[in-house]
């Protein structure tokens, strides 16, 4: 009996010194250096104030914080989230595919109190497409909040499919930019981080050369000079081939409040008039240019509506008439 329980001594004492004893921490969100992002916004800003990770068992998600200046309650940031290979002894992420109800309410959460409309123009950056929603503040801010999802179809191999999926979103708003302003955020961003291994790699296979580089019959030419339609570069018979008009973009929104009118026909003849104004060329420094307008417009009786309400309401109207082409007027009713 004294054998037996001198070996049972034995064997535990054993079992107990092959733990080492570590004291570890529980995976929680900590702060990375700026060069650590995983994704940055375009050159020249907004600026990165700082960068916050979370480990998964399943990927790894960073939270790059960006300047902010708006009177709308929240930080601007940009958010990405690799999805797929063992990272980390953290939770599992879930695997979540772009549902517009969920975007929405994310949209909500990350930009209170402002009234945000989903654009449905398709758009597409260096990472595949993309979609987003905006509106103004109750202060004239402009907010928009932007989504994409980047994933591959299928592997080299044939296989399957690929296995990464990186999930991105932007929450921007700014005082004194413009939609447009904002958006270039969203098209010029850099993705830094990456899988390891080609099974991971959302991206797909890189796509080929234009088959029309190098073949007879298809020239190529500057475009930075001229307006689209006219001669792009070469000699023309002593023809001046420089531009008589320029075409100037779109560089900011505005809205007017008019409670003096009294009828929808008079609004529409206000805009009418407006646009008749703005679509004559204007000659500055010797050069002609066109300029054109889309307008929106709201009618509500006094006291239906606050001014966010119409604030958002026209801002659809005037991006309904920017949908139909430009350099039209398109009306919609609060309260009718």
């Amino acid at each position: 009996m004294l054998q037996v329980c001198t070996g049972l001594i034995i064997s535990a004492a054993a079992a107990g010194c092959s733990s080492t004893g570590t004291v570890s921490r529980p995976v929680s969100p900590s702060l990375v250096a700026n060069e650590e992002a995983l994704a940055l916004p375009p050159p020249g800003g907004p600026a990165v104030i700082g960068v916050v990770e979370r480990q998964r068992a399943n990927g790894v998600e960073q939270t790059v914080s960006l300047a902010t200046k708006t009177r709308v309650s929240g930080q601007n940031f940009l958010r990405i989230e690799f999805f797929g290979p063992v990272v980390s002894r953290g939770p599992t992420a879930a695997f979540k595919m772009v549902n517009e109800g969920a975007i929405m309410r994310e949209a909500a959460s990350a930009i209170p109190g402002v009234r945000l409309s989903r654009r449905n123009t398709f758009l597409q950056n260096t990472y595949g497409p993309f979609a987003y929603a905006a509106g103004r503040s109750a202060h004239g801010d402009t907010c928009i909040y932007a989504w994409q999802q980047i994933r591959a179809k299928t592997t080299s191999s044939g296989i399957g499919r690929n296995f990464g999926m990186i999930q991105v979103r932007w929450r921007l708003c700014d005082a004194h930019a413009s939609e447009l302003q904002l958006l270039s955020a969203v098209y010029h961003y850099t993705i830094t981080g990456t899988f390891d291994g080609t099974v991971w790699d959302p991206f797909g296979e890189p796509g080929g050369a234009d088959p029309r580089l190098g073949a007879t019959g298809n020239p190529i030419y500057p475009t930075a000079w001229v307006p689209a339609g006219a001669p792009r570069m070469g000699y023309a018979g002593g023809v001046d081939l420089t531009p008589t008009a320029s075409v100037v973009p779109p560089r900011d929104e505005f809205a007017i409040f008019m409670p003096e009118l009294e009828s929808r026909e008079q609004l529409k003849a206000v805009a009418e008039r407006l646009l008749a104004q703005l679509r004559e060329p204007l000659t500055v420094n010797g050069k002609t240019v066109l300029t054109g307008a889309s307008i929106g417009g709201v009618v509500t009786s006094l006291g239906t509506a606050d001014r966010t309400s119409l604030l958002s309401t026209v801002d659809e109207a005037m991006y309904e008439a920017k949908a139909r082409g430009r350099n039209c007027f398109v009306e919609k009713e609060i309260g009718g």
